[in-house]
């Protein structure tokens, strides 16, 4: 695949069909850890880093363990011990390096590991088939998506914190109501991918 088709591949699940507001996944640290910014960057970092390091260590398992060993049944208890295994190294180090950022994504943290965006990137490198590159682009662009889109979400939320908001609409209700007007607007960049795709053919 040229690089052409990796950009696409690219703008493709960052924008257009991105992992929270057209998959649906990652709702809970979505709506937990988009309060704050701070927060909400420092669990896109967290969630990039655990999802490209999963993908890298579960794609080389795959194909140089489990398939040359007929083990491909295995894939699912082996991508979740990988996966727990980095969540549990980034809660060291952010824990270490920065305390306040610990505390401000609280149970949030640990629970990557369960997070169904990590999961879903690790098997749909395998299952979709992708080549190195592809794989390497995917797991790039998914959490480069789900950060911007939770960073775009935190500072409406901190902006309707200040706002004269409804009393029956406080809290959830009108974060849910922001995060379909997003999924909305996204969507209407769907023309965007056949506009490059055509462009650079």
């Amino acid at each position: 695949m040229d690089l052409g088709n990796l950009f696409v591949l690219f703008i493709t699940f960052t924008l257009i069909n991105n992992v929270i507001l057209n998959q649906f996944l990652g709702i809970c640290p979505f709506m937990g850890v988009s309060k704050k910014s701070s927060s909400a960057i420092g669990m896109g970092a967290a969630v990039t880093f655990v999802i490209v390091a999963a993908s890298l260590v579960t794609y080389a398992l795959y194909y140089w363990v489990l398939e040359p060993l007929k083990l491909e049944y295995m894939d699912l208890i082996t991508f979740i011990l990988v996966i727990a295994s980095l969540v549990q190294l980034v809660e060291m180090v952010i824990k270490k390096m920065s305390p306040a950022l610990y505390k401000a994504l609280g149970v949030y943290l640990p629970l990557i590991t369960t997070n169904c965006v990590v999961l879903n990137v690790t098997l749909n490198n395998i299952s979709e088939g992708y080549t190195f590159a592809e794989m390497l682009t995917y797991s790039i662009a998914i959490p480069v998506g789900f950060t911007l889109v939770l960073y775009i979400f935190s500072t409406i939320r901190e902006r309707l914190d200040s706002s004269n908001v409804p009393t029956a609409f406080q809290g959830n209700p009108i974060a849910l109501i922001v995060a379909g007007i997003m999924a909305l607007a996204f969507s209407g960049l769907a023309g965007l991918v056949e506009f490059t795709h055509c462009y650079i053919i």
